[in-house]
């Protein structure tokens, strides 16, 4: 499945923290949090499903999204439609930006891209971003609100795991188990009450508690979506330098 070869490119580079993800243990989002999309697929999954990651606005006409995401075309459309329907749904086209620093060192990556949409979307209020160094030294009890379009349960069937995904905004809530300067490493072990991301939800939001602050956008994670959510911090020199380009940073 496309959605799964995306996500694990940075398997190598991360080590035991592995693929990135949808949500689990989480819930329906609603209109809790309009202002998250999703990168639309080129064409229908095979199971009938379009979301091929995920993303947030960030300005009424920048999209932002993970570069691994890329589809290799220069123009993409997203929704933030909360149950996507290809029939009925609202689409917004914009052109694709990588960051051209992106690479799969473990370090920094520097895994950022955005939509920079035709015309702004209106009705929604964007995130906002962190301001630099806001993240260090962060509580061991900080949570963060994770959100996104990917995989919403994983079962074990014969030849393997298989991913079950809705075409469905979902939210769960995580708490930090470590930063580095890079990374946000959020615990999704639902026996500790925790909820985090899974396949398709790259690119998608890690919100700073329950503010609109993005704190960090979702890369990686373990294969079975239960231990841990891996995001790039964005509060760094690396991504501002990359998002300045594009918005007003705080």
């Amino acid at each position: 499945m496309k959605r799964l070869a995306l996500c694990l490119s940075l398997l190598g580079a991360l080590g035991a923290a592995t693929a990135a993800m949808a949500i689990t243990n989480g819930g329906p989002d609603g209109n809790g949090h309009p202002e998250v999309g999703a990168l639309l697929a080129q064409q229908a999954f095979s199971d009938g499903t379009w979301e091929e990651c995920s993303g947030t606005l960030i300005s009424p006409t920048v999209f932002l999204t993970a570069e691994h995401c890329d589809e290799g075309v220069s123009r993409v459309a997203v929704t933030f439609d909360t149950s996507y329907d290809a029939s009925t749904g609202t689409t917004y086209w914009g052109t694709w930006h990588g960051d051209p620093n992106y690479n799969q060192t473990a370090s920094d990556p520097q895994d950022m891209a955005v939509v920079v949409l035709d015309k702004p979307v209106k009705g929604i209020v964007p995130a906002q971003l962190p301001k630099a160094n806001s993240l260090d030294g962060l509580s061991g009890s900080q949570q963060f609100t994770s959100v996104g379009y990917g995989a919403q349960s994983v079962t074990s069937e014969k030849g393997g795991h298989v991913y079950h995904y809705a075409d469905v905004r979902y939210v769960a809530v995580g708490t930090l188990n470590s930063e580095t300067k890079t990374w946000l490493k959020i615990s999704q072990n639902a026996s500790t009450g925790n909820g985090g991301t899974c396949y398709g939800d790259s690119g998608g939001p890690n919100f700073l508690g329950d503010t609109n602050i993005e704190a960090g956008t979702t890369i990686s994670g373990d294969t079975q979506c239960k231990s841990t959510n891996v995001d790039y911090r964005l509060d760094t020199p690396a991504a501002r330098a990359f998002l300045g380009q594009f918005v007003a940073l705080p």
